[in-house]
């Protein structure tokens, strides 16, 4: 796959308490914030997009780190090429004051950013709230994100921080527990639901967390689980991009339910259509344990 040139993309910035980011728009209706995993927005990112898009929702895409539109596939650019532009990436986010990369319990200072976004894009695009799909090091953020009324679909692809250096960060998320609180609140109160989704094998992302999170958010947390072998086995890298590289785009693939899956929830959520799950959750969280 090529650079994607970001046709059909609209290019924009937002300014909110003294940091200003790039912003990629696509679509009509509701907002979802689609916030990319490293090294950056992808042109799989940017396929995602498309999906919500077609939805009938805008997909509205910070530029956080990385450039947009870039190849960052080892089989196509070669695997040195994409491990100097993850480490580059990387790089920026361990320098950047607002990201929090270690830390349990803790919130990073772009959700606060990111929450402005949200409700800038709420005013803009209408629609009785918006979306949000976090990806790997922006995993949490969703979670944290939902705190803020205005979100009401979160969605958490592999959330792959803090880093699982002790058992205790395994076992806990980026979000603080004043936000976690506010989550568990509305999921009681309001019926808010969220969704997860990881590979069983990746070690980024330890059953752990999703236990933490079952145990705080019970039954309105929805933990789709995939067996690794689930995962396209033309990408180089270990099973871990649910939603973009490690995609198999087929009907009756695991990875497709679970694109459904988060597409169903924008649906239902955003756009008040009901449509049932692509595959019901204990269905796919079995998945290889028969």
């Amino acid at each position: 796959m090529a650079d994607h040139d970001l046709t059909g993309f609209e290019r924009g910035t937002f300014t909110h308490d003294g940091t200003t980011h790039r912003i990629l728009r696509r679509g009509t209706g509701p907002a979802v914030i689609v916030l990319a995993e490293i090294p950056g927005i992808t042109p799989k990112v940017l396929e995602f997009a498309e999906r919500v898009a077609e939805i009938g929702c805008t997909a509205v895409l910070p530029v956080l780190f990385g450039r947009p539109g870039r190849d960052a596939d080892p089989a196509h650019i070669g695997r040195l090429k994409a491990g100097l532009y993850m480490a580059s990436s990387i790089g920026k986010v361990c320098v950047s004051r607002e990201f929090t990369v270690l830390a349990t319990g803790k919130s990073s200072r772009v959700v606060t950013w990111l929450r402005a976004l949200a409700a800038q894009e709420h005013e803009r695009c209408g629609g009785p709230g918006v979306g949000a799909v976090g990806m790997c090091l922006t995993g949490g953020f969703a979670l944290a994100m939902a705190a803020d009324e205005r979100l009401l679909a979160p969605v958490l692809s592999q959330p792959s921080l803090p880093l699982a250096l002790t058992k205790s960060r395994a076992g806990g998320i980026d979000t603080s527990a004043e936000d976690l609180a506010t989550v568990r609140g509305r999921c009681e109160r309001e019926g808010l639901r969220v969704v997860g989704l990881r590979f069983r094998g990746d070690r980024l992302v330890p059953g752990d967390r999703f236990d933490f999170l079952r145990r705080e958010l019970g039954e309105a947390f929805t933990a789709v689980e995939l067996d690794d072998a689930a995962a396209n086995p033309r990408a180089v890298t270990a099973p871990h991009s649910v939603l973009t590289e490690h995609l198999i785009d087929e009907p009756g693939q695991p990875t497709r339910a679970a694109l459904d899956e988060v597409l169903d929830l924008f649906r239902t959520r955003l756009l008040g259509q009901r449509h049932g799950p692509a595959v019901e959750p204990s269905a796919v969280e079995a998945e290889g344990e028969v």
